[in-house]
């Protein structure tokens, strides 16, 4: 286990901004994880955990209190069943059930991050979410003080929701199991039209797993989705904000503001979201209200590829970050009566 002081945590997320830890301390075991949160919770010194860092907002003040890296490593596939170590880079563990032949997460490829806070977010894209295929969490229960392991029922997934998420001073996540699928080399049902358009197939077909997988590589990166260090509108959490969920009389209100503001012939996107509820487009609000890509022009500046994504261009505080998502949501809510949602998890500061 590996103990720093005064740590700087920028270099650990994918924003590249916050200050440092008073403490931060890098654990390889699930034994040195547990170690690590006891310390913490026995001391009473507040705990940051921090797994591929790609959906952190920090502080420029940092954080005072123990920042523990959860760096596991383990990989085992048992027939169609995976166990990844919550530490495993997400996107490596795609790309390895796919060499597998198994299907289930394959257009989660891309995704920055690890896999254990996968079930957290319950991270999802091009139509598959990890809830799908998750059938067992292992986390330490904070309050119990014992391991423990939560079926998917237990896991209470929603959309970009979790128990996890609900409670996130409960539960660290240790391992997480996935129920894949041995289609004979071909994918899940392709549900997102947009891959599906990619493909050259219609939504609900079946295509050899590489050719989704790159298919959907290929999407991401076209939006700046797939991490690079020598590109600034990766420099990001990847989608800021997430897509907000009306009810019946919610949406007829924003259909009426749409027409008043753009038009008789404008519809917002409308997606079925359960029975009386309807999920809309974020990056579509963001853009019919003005912040258009690469808006801005500070050092925080929406990405030149996808407005959903807000980018630190090299020398940003997160107060430079802070400022622009606080003057996205404000010109959404003025211009269409929505209150967008930040999707990132913020240290020491909020909008």
């Amino acid at each position: 286990m590996q103990v720093l002081h005064d740590a700087p945590l920028a270099p650990l997320t994918t924003f590249r901004l916050g200050g440092p830890a008073t403490r931060l301390v890098t654990a390889v075991t699930d034994a040195e994880v547990i170690d690590a949160v006891r310390e913490a919770d026995d001391s009473g010194t507040p705990l940051l955990v921090i797994g591929g860092g790609s959906n952190l907002v920090i502080g420029d003040k940092g954080f005072d209190g123990t920042a523990l890296r959860i760096a596991t490593r383990g990989v085992e596939l048992r027939g169609t069943t995976l166990e990844l170590a919550a530490g495993e880079v997400w996107t490596d563990a795609v790309a390895r059930t796919v060499e597998a032949g198994l299907a289930g997460i394959e257009c989660l490829a891309g995704i920055p991050g690890s896999a254990g806070a996968t079930p957290i977010q319950n991270v999802g894209a091009y139509g598959q979410e990890v809830s799908s295929t998750i059938t067992e969490v292992i986390a330490y229960d904070r309050h119990a003080g014992q391991t423990v392991t939560l079926t998917n029922e237990e896991c209470a997934f929603s959309y970009r929701h979790s128990r996890f998420k609900a409670d996130p001073a409960r539960y660290v996540v240790l391992r997480v199991r996935f129920g894949l699928e041995d289609a004979g080399g071909l994918s899940a049902p392709v549900k997102y039209a947009e891959a599906a358009r990619a493909l050259g197939v219609e939504p609900g077909a079946r295509v050899p797993l590489a050719d989704a997988r790159e298919t959907v590589l290929k999407l991401r990166a076209g939006k700046g989705m797939v991490l690079d260090p020598e590109d600034h509108d990766t420099w990001s959490a990847g989608s800021f904000f997430t897509n907000p969920i009306l009810t019946d009389g919610q949406f007829a209100a924003f259909h009426a503001r749409v027409r008043e503001r753009l038009g008789e012939g404008f519809e917002p996107p409308a997606y079925p979201a359960g029975a009386g509820r309807t999920k809309t487009s974020a990056a579509w609000l963001i853009d019919k209200a003005g912040f258009t890509k690469g808006y801005g022009t500070g050092p925080a500046r929406i990405s030149t590829k996808h407005t959903l994504a807000l980018t630190n261009r090299g020398e940003a505080t997160t107060e430079d970050l802070l400022a622009l998502a606080r003057e996205v949501v404000a010109g959404v809510h003025e211009a269409f009566g929505i209150t967008l949602v930040n999707e990132p998890v913020t240290v020491g500061v909020s909008l």
